[in-house]
């Protein structure tokens, strides 16, 4: 079975589109980008038409490539003092000179639609989530729509980023899997993951997973974006390879993909709804 993150996305969106409708309120998601890297700005341009075709006001704040850490800060500040504003996303990478873990903790955490200030964080692994990560978020939510069963099973995550792999072992630990956390200090690491139920891949190498490296029937789900030797846009995972031993399993691109900018939609609306009701925040 492949899991076609592009079609549940566009599902889940025209039902978020008909819930803003609804709802009478006015979510408005605000992006800070620093600098010109070009995959940063492709990315907040998909977040932004996102945006458009579900009914949520966008703003985008841009800064220089030089810029310094006060000055990000100073940005994150008027949006978070913004009542207009209802989530902030701060593209990342950030620039070196500039202090990333200052600058996620400077967001407001009732603004937090990205998932990653340590509120956010500690309440996902006390098992009172609030904004989740997009991506893992995503990942759930594809699992439960294709009826995935999580309980039980025995779940593998190779990566420990703080966007998508030490997240996603959380998530999959509340969901009562039986989680392993793999890293680049993890010893024999394919026997670990030829045991996994459910295998996570997010540790961006092209075509690492190999059809050995996967029990038969496993549900794998490919976070990785690359590019392979020709250039071609991959995945972690050998795909071809894979899908023949996999029960299901992710498409790069057209799986996880679309469900992170889904999610990060979702988690905009939650985030404005919780200021309607709050509005003094």
């Amino acid at each position: 079975m492949i899991l076609n993150g592009k079609t549940l996305s566009e599902k889940r969106l025209k039902l978020l589109t008909e819930e803003i409708k609804k709802s009478g309120i006015c979510p408005c998601l605000a992006t800070v980008l620093v600098g010109d890297d070009p995959a940063s700005h492709m990315y907040v341009r998909m977040k932004h038409k996102a945006c458009e075709k579900v009914g949520i006001t966008s703003v985008g704040a841009e800064l220089p490539a030089e810029a310094t850490t006060a000055e990000v800060l100073a940005t994150v500040e008027r949006l978070n003092k913004d009542p207009e504003v209802s989530g902030i996303l701060v593209q990342l990478p950030l620039p070196p000179q500039v202090n990333t873990q200052a600058v996620i903790d400077a967001v407001s955490p009732e603004k937090d639609v990205d998932g990653f200030h340590p509120t956010s964080i500690g309440r996902l692994y006390s098992g009172h989530p609030g904004f989740v990560p997009c991506t893992p978020q995503g990942i759930m939510t594809m699992l439960a729509e294709y009826g995935i069963e999580i309980a039980g099973k025995n779940a593998v995550v190779v990566g420990r980023s703080v966007d998508v792999g030490r997240p996603m072992a959380a998530l999959l630990l509340n969901a009562d899997a039986t989680v392993t956390i793999c890293h680049s200090k993890t010893q024999d690491l394919p026997a670990i993951m030829q045991q996994a139920d459910i295998l996570v891949s997010g540790i961006g190498k092209a075509r690492f997973v190999t059809s050995e490296m996967v029990k038969e029937g496993a549900v794998v789900i490919d976070v990785g974006i690359n590019h392979d030797e020709n250039g071609k846009l991959c995945g972690d995972v050998d795909f071809d390879a894979v899908v023949e031993k996999a029960s299901a399993i992710t498409p790069v691109p057209g799986g996880v993909g679309p469900m992170t900018i889904a999610t990060l939609m979702e988690n905009t609306l939650k985030a404005a709804r919780a200021m309607s009701c709050n509005p003094a925040q």
